[in-house]
């Protein structure tokens, strides 16, 4: 499926696939990103710039260097020309202001949330958010004295309505990770704003690709290179990309953490942005099959996947995204534990490990779930699926005999 041939499960058919900037097409934009030929001698891609030290002419040049000006080579630590590419081009794709690098996605969320966090201030943080990060505001972010708020992730423009003179932040993830609730970002972002206060996303799903943040309202935006945009299981990486206000913000805070990416995992990790769009459109096409598949199943309850047009998240999916991550829960019928990891460990095609969005299929149990501004009781055990780039009909039939050992409580 291309982006001007949808399915119709897909988004609407008033989505522009071409750059809202220009009039380059997305895949134009993300082939040609952050290329310099001329500069470097004719090679297509940006040569790997290993250094720390970087040299001045003279005393005048160095003792004048811009501290907050971190696009040019001043030392190894703020990047190299390989690390600028990567940055420039994940940004550009996204249509924010700027981007830095960090050495992985839990990175990119501890260094946003730090760069606003503060002793006595406020942060509301979606019910539904990833784990480690829910873990860093719990146990970091909270001994350091600020004070952290959930909220529904259903909430939209109700935020305003928990917005105090202290809060210094709104952090959405959509859609949330393992129960993949969406949220209407535009309307929070609207309320957020209506008082001064910024919005931070976790568009590791969503992807600088299929959801480009800045134009609902977001004004930072995370990211897991290591997934989607890295693609292929290799590197750990993160980004974090900002609108032109806050990006000064951001960008002291990484340097304050002393936070570096190897120049190397920045040229693995661009050369895998440069294939993301064929990629994900096959993911997403082989993940509509193996949903709709499991959908149907008499031993699955639902499938929680915003691009099914029977997902409570559809229609935002919809209006607000250009497609959709390989990536989705399944929540079976009551089952015994061991015959659900009876299931997976039978599993051919489906590998058992953390992380996703690389070429492979991937399968875990869901169950380290925790909610304290809304409820969450699946009727059954729950499990996360990632589909890679192998062929839908090999992995149906591969969970279909996985489901078959199920044993129903």
């Amino acid at each position: 499926m291309t982006d001007d041939t949808r399915s119709e499960a897909g988004p609407g058919a008033n989505a522009d696939p071409r750059d809202r900037r220009g009039s380059r097409h997305k895949d134009t934009l993300v082939g040609h990103a952050a290329r310099d030929p001329v500069r470097f001698s004719g090679m297509v891609n940006p040569p790997v710039y290993r250094g720390s030290t970087v040299l001045f002419e003279d005393t005048a040049t160095y003792e004048g260097r811009d501290p907050d000006d971190y696009k040019v080579m001043r030392y190894g630590v703020h990047g190299t020309p390989t690390t600028f590419a990567f940055e420039a081009a994940v940004a550009e794709l996204e249509g924010g202001h700027a981007a830095v690098a960090v050495p992985s996605g839990l990175a990119a969320i501890t260094a946003a949330l730090s760069a606003y966090a503060k002793k006595g201030t406020h942060l509301l943080v979606t019910d539904s958010a990833y784990g480690p990060a829910r873990n860093f505001c719990d146990k970091r972010l909270a001994a350091w004295g600020v004070d952290i708020e959930y909220y529904d992730p259903a909430i939209g423009s109700g935020i305003g309505a928990l917005i105090r003179p202290q809060t210094c932040a709104v952090y959405c993830e959509a859609p949330g990770s393992m129960t993949f609730e969406m949220q209407d970002i535009p309307a929070i972002a609207a309320a957020a704003h209506a008082k001064g206060v910024p919005v931070l996303a976790d568009n590791t799903w969503g992807t600088p690709y299929f959801f480009r943040a800045f134009d609902h309202g977001v004004d930072v935006s995370i990211h897991a290179g290591t997934k989607y945009i890295a693609g292929h299981s290799d590197t750990l990486i993160g980004a974090i990309v900002t609108n032109e206000a806050q990006w000064l913000t951001v960008r002291r805070s990484v340097a304050d953490f002393g936070m570096c990416v190897s120049p190397d995992d920045c040229w693995l990790a661009l050369r895998g942005l440069r294939t993301i769009g064929v990629r994900m459109r096959h993911q997403m096409e082989s993940a509509l099959a193996v949903a709709r598949f499991l959908e149907a199943h008499p031993r699955v309850s639902r499938v929680l996947f915003p691009a099914l047009e029977s997902d409570p998240g559809h229609a935002l999916w919809k209006r607000d995204f250009d497609g959709a991550a390989s990536l989705f829960g399944v929540v079976l019928k009551p089952a015994t534990d061991a015959s659900v990891v009876a299931m997976i460990d039978s599993l051919q095609l489906f590998g058992i490990g953390s992380s996703w969005g690389g070429y492979e299929s991937l399968a875990i149990r869901a169950k380290m779930i925790t909610r304290t501004a809304t409820p969450w009781h699946p009727e059954g055990p729950m499990v996360r699926i990632h589909v890679g780039l192998e062929h839908p009909r090999d992995l149906i039939d591969d969970l279909e005999q996985g489901l078959a050992r199920l044993s129903m409580l």
